[in-house]
């Protein structure tokens, strides 16, 4: 009974998994073909861009500057007591280049803007506003999702090259007023150890993870049913589903690009 039951959870759960990963698919397939021509709407996208990107730097400078500060706090008395203080800034900025930087600038970002575009989108569809567009013969995906996509890659990016920035300079800080680890040692420990490949690899990351939270927030904005409620439901969906692909797209990003 207990094992019945609980199967039955699964094999429910496995099917709304893959009937929202299919309705997503469907999504990133419907914003393709949107794009082609390329008619854009330039006042919804230029909006999107400065609401979903200009709001969200105070946050990321804070976040960014704090996880670079951790990354020379942790490795910066052990580089110290080896005699390697050459290679702490290395350290510091290898982490937050390819790997901390993108995820938690990705996770905030699902937060702050993918929570807010999917609530945006979800009440407009229960309110019915979706439904009067195509009355005028005027195509949803078009003129609200794609400018949405477009403005999520694009800030995630941008966020993300000034997240690196300030999380080299946090390390800086860290390293001379925590370990008395000169501003130069740290200077030269960056541009002698880290290339540019290390910098790309957080780019490319940033984009993924863009398009990750972009087509999950937009879907379920768009498919919401049940009012209200269904607009929490929706807004909490879109979070977690964004979470859990930025994690599984780092993973696999991770392993494509050391083999």
């Amino acid at each position: 009974m207990i094992g019945g039951k609980f199967i039955e959870g699964v094999g429910a759960s496995t099917l709304r998994v893959a009937q929202e990963v299919g309705g997503i698919v469907v999504l990133t397939g419907q914003v393709l073909r949107a794009l082609f021509p390329p008619r854009i709407d330039r006042r919804e996208l230029f909006k999107n861009l400065y609401k979903m990107g200009n709001r969200s730097v105070p946050i990321v400078v804070l976040t960014a500057f704090f996880a670079g500060g951790l990354m020379t706090l942790q490795a910066g008395p052990f580089v110290k007591k080896l005699g390697a203080t050459s290679l702490a800034g290395w350290g510091a900025g290898y982490a937050v280049l390819r790997e901390i930087g993108p995820i938690l600038i990705g996770l905030m970002f699902s937060g702050r803007v993918g929570a807010n575009n999917t609530a945006e989108l979800a009440t407009m569809t229960v309110t019915e506003q979706l439904d009067g567009l195509r009355s005028l013969a005027i195509d949803p995906i078009r003129f609200l999702v794609v400018p949405r996509v477009i403005a999520m890659i694009v800030m995630l990016v941008a966020l993300t090259i000034l997240g690196d920035f300030v999380a080299l300079v946090g390390s800086s800080v860290v390293a001379k007023a925590m370990l008395d680890i000169d501003f130069s040692t740290m200077y030269y420990s960056f541009v002698d150890n880290l290339t540019p490949a290390d910098f790309l690899h957080g780019i490319y990351k940033s984009i993924a993870f863009g398009a990750a939270i972009a087509f999950s927030s937009c879907y379920f904005g768009v498919t919401v049913r049940g009012g209200a409620v269904g607009v929490g439901k929706a807004v909490n969906a879109a979070v977690v589903a964004a979470a859990v692909s930025i994690m599984l797209l780092d993973f696999f990003l991770t392993y494509l690009s050391s083999h």
